[in-house]
C-alpha cells in the first residue's frame, strides 16, 4: 500500500513544499512528513488518495477542513498552513505534531488515572470552547483524532465534517464518520447538532479512559448507534469503583441523550472539572434538567383512566354540531338573499399618496386604528437617494379607489421603506488567512489595505487586527486596513539601487531581493517611458523583509497622465515647444589696456564664450543652443539635465 504513495517522496509542491518521507495512513489521505522552504520550517502534508480524489463527499470534505481550522488559532488545535485542492492533486499543509493518537495511549494503558483523565480533557475542552465560540461544531470527537505529544500536551485535529457559520455542511455517512462509538444520539437521529453533541463525544471517550471500556459496544455500527439514542450506559463507578464520585457525575451529565440535560457549553464542564482537580473528593450537585426529565417521562408513564365506550355522547356531539353549523349557514343565507345588508355597507375609499413620507410610529398606529386599511406590508430596501424611514413606492398606488366594508374587509397596502446608503457591519476577521480576508471584504464592497507587523502570538499571514475594528458600521468602498503577523523575528534586507531601471528589471529586482511593489507615480521627464528614477528609500539601507517600496517612474517627454494612468504612445514622442527666432548675437569690442600695457577685450555679448574667468574659452555653444528645451525637466536632486 505504501508503495503506490511513495511516488510523492523527494517530490516539490508550489515550489515550496518538499516530501520527505510517509508517516502516516487513514481512510481518505496519506500524510507525509515535509519541509517548507520558504518559511525554513517542517511541516505535515496530507494528500487526499488517488481512488478517492474523485468523490465529491470526500473532497468537500477535504476542504472543509481547511475553511474550518483556517478560523481557529489555539495551542491545543492542529495548525493549518495551507491548502491546494486542484484536479491532478489535493493536500493540506498542517503543523508537523510529533505524538501519538490519544487512542493508541489509551489502548496501551487501558485506565488512564485520575490526573491524566483531568490533564487531556481540560486541554480538548478549552479547543473546543474556542471552536465553538467561533460557531465551528467539530462533530467528530473522538481519541483517533486527538494528538497527544511528548510533553502532555494535547492536539485536536480533523475537522473534516465541522459543522461551519454560513457554510454547507458536510453530509455525515458512515464514511465521513468512521466510527459510531462516540456519536451523540441526535446526530444518530438525524436532529439539529450543536456544541452539545461535542460534549457528549468528550463524555464517552472520559468514560473510556475511566473505566478502560466503551459504554455502547455491539458487533455492528448500527446496533452501536442505536444503544446511544436507547440504551443507558453502565455508571463508570460500577465498572471502575476507584474513581472519584465528582469524575462520574461528570461523565454522566455529558452523556445525558437529551441535550438540554447535559453541560450546556465546554466552559460549564471545564469549571465542574477544575473544582474536581481541585477537590477530588467534591460530590456535585443533583442536575436539575436531568431531573425535570425523569420526573416528566414517569408522569408520562402513569396509566391513563379507562375511558367509556359508549357510543352515546358522540352521537349527541356530532348532532350539535350539525345543527349549529345549519344555523349559521341560514343566518347568512337569509341576509344575503333577503336583507342584503353586508352590500350596503361598502364604501369607496381613495388611496393616500404616501411616497416621499417618513414611515413613523404616528402613522403606523394611524393604519392600526383605521377602519379603511390593513396594517401595511413594509418592506426596506438600501437607497442612495432617499432618506432612512422614508417611503419610496407604495401599492396601491395613490389616487387609487377601493371599495371597502369597515372593520371587515379592509384595504391592504404594501409601503418600500428606505434603509439609506447601504452600510456593512464589519465582522471579527481575526486569526484568519489575510488572504481570504481581503478577498471576503472586496467582495462586500469595501476597499482593503493590507499592513505586515511582528507578532510573536500570531501565525504568519494570519490576521491580528482590522482598522475600524469589528462591528463598526461602514459604507460601501469605505477603507478597511488588515494587520497581518510578519512572523517574530524580523529579517532585514539591503535595498538595491532601482534608478534607470525598467518598471520589469525592478519588478524582478524586488522579488529577487524579498521586497514588494509600492505606489508608483508617472511624470512627464526626458527619459524613456518605463525608466524609475527615483524610489523611496535610498539604496543599501537595510528594511525588513517584504517592505513596500514606491518609484517614481518616467512617463515619457510628452506625458499628461494624472500620475497613476500608464503611459501612452503619444506620451513616449517628444514634441518640441513652437520656436521663435532667436536674436541676432551682438559683439561690443571693448579693448582695454592695462598698467602694464597689455590689452584685453571684453567679448560682453548675448551669446559669449567667456568662462567664468572672462576669457573667451573658444569653444562653440552650438550643441547647448540646440538642448534648451530639456531645461524644463527637472531631475530630482541635480537641477537640470543634458542628455
Amino acid at each position: 500500500m505504501m508503495d503506490i504513495y511513495e511516488k510523492y517522496v523527494g517530490l516539490v509542491f508550489d515550489n515550496r513544499y518538499r516530501v520527505e518521507r510517509i508517516v502516516g495512513i487513514g481512510g481518505m489521505a496519506v500524510v507525509f512528513k515535509a519541509t517548507d522552504l520558504l518559511m525554513r520550517r517542517t511541516v505535515a502534508i496530507k494528500i487526499l488518495k488517488d481512488e478517492i480524489s474523485a468523490d465529491e463527499q470526500a473532497v468537500q470534505r477535504f476542504t472543509h477542513e481547511y475553511q474550518a481550522v483556517a478560523m481557529l488559532a489555539h495551542q491545543n488545535i492542529v495548525e493549518i498552513h495551507d491548502a491546494s485542492v486542484r484536479r491532478n492533486i489535493k493536500y493540506i499543509v498542517m503543523e508537523y505534531v510529533e505524538g501519538i493518537t490519544l487512542k493508541n495511549y489509551m489502548q496501551h494503558r487501558e485506565v488512564l488515572n485520575l490526573r491524566e483523565i483531568i490533564s487531556y480533557t481540560t486541554q480538548i475542552l478549552r479547543a473546543l470552547d474556542h471552536a465553538h465560540k467561533k460557531g465551528i461544531v467539530h462533530r467528530d470527537i473522538k481519541p483517533q483524532n486527538i494528538m497527544l505529544l511528548k510533553n502532555g500536551v494535547i492536539k485536536v485535529m480533523d475537522f473534516g465534517i465541522a459543522k461551519i457559520p454560513n457554510a454547507e455542511t458536510v453530509t455525515m455517512t458512515d464514511k465521513a464518520i468512521g466510527t459510531v462509538y462516540y456519536i451523540s444520539p441526535e446526530q444518530v437521529s438525524g436532529e439539529p447538532t450543536d456544541a452539545r453533541s461535542d460534549l457528549y463525544a468528550l463524555g464517552v471517550m472520559m468514560y473510556e479512559m475511566a473505566t478502560g471500556s466503551l459504554p455502547f459496544s455491539a458487533e455492528t455500527p448500527v446496533s452501536v448507534a442505536l444503544m446511544h439514542v436507547n440504551d443507558t450506559a453502565l455508571p463508570p463507578r460500577e465498572v471502575n469503583p476507584n474513581i472519584p464520585v465528582g469524575l462520574e457525575q461528570i461523565i454522566s451529565r455529558a452523556m445525558e441523550k437529551d441535550p438540554e440535560a447535559r453541560y450546556q457549553s465546554a466552559e460549564e464542564m471545564l469549571n465542574h472539572l477544575l473544582k474536581l482537580r481541585e477537590n477530588p473528593k467534591i460530590i456535585f450537585k443533583e442536575n436539575k434538567a436531568s431531573k425535570k426529565k425523569q420526573k416528566t417521562t414517569a408522569a408520562a408513564a402513569k396509566p391513563k383512566k379507562k375511558t367509556s365506550h359508549s357510543m352515546f355522547p358522540i352521537i349527541m356531539g356530532v348532532t350539535l354540531a350539525f345543527l349549529i353549523v345549519a344555523g349559521v349557514s341560514g343566518y347568512y343565507m337569509i341576509d344575503r338573499l333577503f336583507l342584503n345588508s353586508s352590500m350596503n355597507d361598502y364604501e369607496e375609499v381613495r388611496i393616500p399618496d404616501f411616497v416621499g413620507s417618513l414611515y413613523t410610529e404616528e402613522l403606523a398606529k394611524w393604519f392600526a386604528d383605521s377602519e379603511y386599511y390593513t396594517p401595511p406590508v413594509i418592506t426596506y430596501t438600501y437607497s442612495d437617494t432617499v432618506e432612512v424611514g422614508k417611503i419610496m413606492d407604495q401599492e396601491p398606488i395613490a389616487e387609487e379607489k377601493r371599495k371597502v366594508l369597515p372593520g371587515k374587509q379592509e384595504c391592504e397596502m404594501q409601503l418600500t421603506v428606505s434603509q439609506g446608503p447601504r452600510t456593512i457591519t464589519l465582522e471579527d476577521y481575526t486569526v484568519r488567512d489575510y488572504r481570504e480576508v481581503e478577498s471576503e471584504l472586496r467582495k462586500i464592497g469595501l476597499t482593503v489595505k493590507v499592513e505586515n507587523v511582528t507578532s510573536e502570538v500570531y501565525t504568519v499571514g494570519y490576521v491580528i487586527r482590522t482598522e475600524p475594528e469589528a462591528g463598526t458600521v461602514l459604507n460601501e468602498d469605505d477603507l478597511v486596513t488588515i494587520y497581518v503577523s510578519h512572523g517574530s523575528d524580523t529579517v532585514n534586507v539591503s535595498v538595491p539601487d532601482f534608478k534607470e531601471l525598467s518598471e520589469a528589471r525592478a519588478l524582478i529586482t524586488l522579488m529577487e531581493h524579498d521586497l514588494t511593489v509600492g505606489k508608483v507615480t508617472y511624470v512627464k521627464n526626458w527619459r524613456t517611458a518605463g525608466t524609475v528614477f527615483e524610489q523611496s528609500v535610498e539604496a543599501w539601507k537595510e528594511v525588513p523583509k517584504y517592505s513596500a517600496i514606491d518609484f517614481t517612474v518616467s512617463g515619457g517627454p510628452s506625458y499628461a497622465g494624472d500620475g497613476t494612468s500608464i503611459p501612452t504612445e503619444e506620451d513616449m514622442k517628444w514634441k518640441p515647444p513652437e520656436t521663435t527666432t532667436e536674436p541676432e548675437n551682438t559683439w561690443t569690442d571693448n579693448t582695454t589696456t592695462d598698467s602694464s600695457g597689455d590689452t584685453w577685450t571684453d567679448d560682453s555679448s548675448t551669446d559669449d564664450n567667456t568662462d567664468d574667468t572672462g576669457w573667451d574659452t573658444g569653444e562653440d555653444d552650438s550643441a547647448e543652443e540646440d538642448d534648451w528645451w530639456w531645461d524644463d525637466y527637472d531631475v530630482p536632486g541635480g537641477g537640470f539635465i543634458r542628455p
